[in-house]
């Protein structure tokens, strides 16, 4: 069995294209920078952001959290994703449409 490519930015490619091909609209999927190098966020594009383009709309704050399968609406930045193994898996498996094989848990305090 081939092994998963669990690479930040195989995971944030793999994440833009099942949301964009699940709701018919781009989305931003940007990995982290200097400490938050693993981090991704997942956020509207400038384009269709608010308040200087640091906002999402209260509408796809819905769409992205629906897309996920989020209980509540996402925060108006954006989706934040850890950078471990097992949150790249359950974004992955929420953008693609699944539950999520396994929640993962926060490793920071």
């Amino acid at each position: 069995m081939m092994q998963e490519d669990l690479s930040r930015n195989a995971v944030t490619r793999r994440i833009k294209a099942a949301l964009v091909k699940r709701s018919g609209v781009q989305w931003s999927v940007t990995g982290g920078t200097g400490t938050a190098y693993g981090w991704i966020t997942i956020t509207a594009p400038p384009s269709r952001r608010q308040n200087g383009g640091s906002c999402m709309t209260d509408a796809d704050r819905q769409l992205l959290a629906e897309l996920l399968g989020l209980p509540r609406p996402c925060h108006h930045q954006g989706e934040d994703i850890g950078g471990s193994n097992d949150y790249y898996r359950e974004y992955i498996d929420r953008a693609e449409g699944r539950a999520p094989r396994k929640i993962a848990q926060p490793y920071w305090d």
